[in-house]
């Protein structure tokens, strides 16, 4: 690690000779270990939080061991003084006194690895250049992937290969709603993978799967900003990744409730936006009952079998009733999801089929318990279970189709988003399999611990837990996002190699889940604005602060420099459920910052970063 590092010798004030861009001597008032070591800052220098620093020591028998490290911690104080108003003589003169900064420096690298402490005294230089690559393992990266700028202005990688499967996967990023730009962070991790090049022969074959459920932001990731201008156009060019839009999206919304047309659920952007539904073919077909029952709290209730009991005789009782999706069973027809949960509770309540629908030794207790849960799905799936819908040829959701897709789930209940999100990765998950090794397939899911919550089990949530566990030899990569990782599935955490935080609420901030974060960046957390994260990946003991450019894509109908081109699949007005357009637009929106929380505040938007 010390090639390069030969600057020309100078003398201080004091006659001491020291190297060009020396920043002090590594401290002897505090232990120094190999794995952290403390820098007294010279006068005529400074160090600041996530610095890179170097110092070399001679070792007999070894020779040159340099170890580089990156800034967690400064501290400045008068030397002297023993009083709070001694600082006030000190000013004064009266009181004799040195003014010293210390920076507390943890252990990146150690090269070669002879792990012996810095010395007292040794000279400390900031890392630039190759130094700063060989420091944070830069140099080691066979694919090297830019996520964002580092304090010192240059640009922050990431190890592809701990992310794309070869050697780990999974990316779990945590953060504060409306401040820590999660959304935004994710969605500029996938740009960086689509643009940067990083994916070679792979990019024709890898796709993004996004579910979006704060608004309909993400319905245009396709139309470039407006805000976009040559400050961060230099932005994206110094991270070599260009300022364009998402090249390949196909953007799918669920239908209008009670609507015959089949008509999409939006209402900022009216074209290039498909319908999708299931038919209550398929609902049988395929045995989606348990999907419907994805907020069950514990595999214990008794009825969880009666479900699958059911979801089994479905698949073998039901018939296809025409074109349009509608099933029959024993005769008996059904063309909406609220008659076929009539029909489910007559055959389980009935004493003449009882025993076949919902098995042989399940008490009347038992399937009352499980036709109240099912009632309570018809308002939420109405819209999505359908068998009254003319068929239509881009209503099934397909990733093949398209490098990114979109599906709005912002107009959905919650019960209804959980189903299409566990029934849509289910079927991803299960062709992928068949398909076998190739290509990549990102899965974006926000509000994570919705899905996968700490406590109890569903279906959904035993999905997620596979797909962590054994994803990555599919080809399958979860990027989740959520407020709180303490309240994800441990494994799910756990099995992600890549961890990113944004800002944080303090009470969150001192749980377990972050201890991969160091003291100060724990309450540096607490602070930061929107578009600073700290990333922590394998290679790297200390997470690195990044700050990432302003989305190049449009987050809303005003943001976008063109209107949305594409054939119209949604009429001018909308439909009966379908959400209102907002007559509220007072700025311009920072991404992943809503509107209301700066309205309920009473407060302006900050200024962009």
């Amino acid at each position: 690690m010390t090639d390069g590092l030969d600057p020309t010798l100078r003398e201080t004030d004091h006659g001491t000779p020291v190297r060009e861009g020396t920043v002090g001597l590594v401290a002897g008032t505090e232990d120094s270990t190999p794995l952290l070591f403390r820098v007294a800052v010279a006068e005529n220098a400074y160090l600041q939080l996530d610095d890179v620093v170097l110092t070399v020591r001679d070792v007999p028998g070894v020779g040159p061991v340099s170890t580089a490290g990156v800034v967690t911690q400064v501290r400045a104080r008068h030397e002297g003084a023993s009083f709070g108003s001694d600082t006030f003589l000190i000013a004064d003169g009266v009181l004799p006194a040195h003014l010293q900064e210390i920076a507390e420096v943890t252990t990146t690298r150690v090269e070669p690895e002879c792990y012996i402490p810095p010395r007292p005294g040794t000279l400390a230089v900031r890392a630039s250049g190759l130094d700063r690559d060989r420091a944070l393992y830069f140099d080691q990266m066979a694919t090297k992937l830019p996520i964002g700028m580092g304090r010192d202005g240059e640009p922050i990688y990431l190890n592809l290969e701990f992310l794309d499967g070869t050697r780990g996967a999974h990316v779990s990023i945590s953060g504060i709603s409306g401040v820590a730009t999660k959304t935004s962070f994710a969605l500029f991790l996938l740009h960086a993978l689509f643009t940067s090049g990083v994916l070679g022969k792979r990019q024709l074959s890898t796709r993004a799967l996004i579910f979006s459920v704060k608004g309909e932001d993400l319905l245009f990731l396709d139309q470039a900003n407006v805000r976009l201008d040559d400050d961060l156009r230099s932005r994206y060019g110094a991270l070599g990744l260009p300022a364009t839009p998402f090249a390949s999206v196909g953007f799918f919304a669920p239908p209008v409730p009670y609507d015959q047309t089949g008509r999409p659920n939006v209402t900022g952007r009216t074209s290039g936006v498909s319908a999708f539904w299931w038919t209550l073919a398929e609902f049988c077909r395929d045995e989606l009952l348990p999907y419907v029952f994805a907020d069950v709290e514990d595999e214990r209730n008794q009825y969880t079998m009666v479900v699958h009991q059911v979801a089994g005789r479905l698949a073998r009782d039901a018939q296809p009733a025409g074109r349009d999706g509608a099933v029959s069973v024993d005769g008996r027809i059904a063309r909406t999801w609220p008659e076929l949960v009539d029909l489910i509770a007559d055959k389980v309540s009935d004493d003449a089929t009882r025993t076949a629908w919902a098995g042989p030794v399940t008490g009347i207790g038992t399937v009352n318990a499980f036709i109240r849960r099912l009632r309570s799905s018809v308002r939420p799936l109405s819209a999505i279970l359908r068998g009254d819908l003319t068929e239509t040829s881009g209503r099934a959701i397909d990733t093949a189709g398209h490098q990114v897709t979109v599906i709005d789930l912002n107009t959905l209940p919650e019960r209804a988003q959980r189903f299409v999100v566990g029934v849509t990765v289910s079927a991803e998950t299960a062709r992928k399999e068949k398909a076998g090794p190739g290509g990549l397939l990102f899965t974006m899911i926000d509000e994570l611990n919705k899905y996968a919550p700490r406590e109890g089990s569903s279906p959904i949530k035993d999905l997620l837990l596979d797909i962590a566990e054994r994803g990555r030899s599919l080809g399958i990569i979860l990027i989740g996002a959520q407020q709180t990782a303490s309240e994800v599935e441990r494994r799910i955490v756990s099995n992600s190699s890549i961890k990113i935080v944004g800002r944080l609420d303090p009470a969150e901030a001192g749980r377990p889940e972050y201890g991969f974060l160091p003291p100060s960046q724990r309450q540096r957390a607490t602070l930061a604005k929107p578009g600073a994260m700290f990333v922590s990946q394998p290679e790297i003991p200390v997470p690195l602060a990044i700050e990432f450019p302003f989305p190049a894509w449009a987050t809303r109908l005003s943001e976008c420099a063109a209107p949305p081109a594409g054939p119209a699949t949604v009429a001018g007005s909308a439909g009966p459920g379908a959400a209102g357009p907002s007559s509220r637009d007072p700025f311009a929106r920072l991404p992943g910052v809503d509107e209301d929380d700066f309205d309920d505040a009473g407060i302006d938007p900050p200024p962009p970063f």
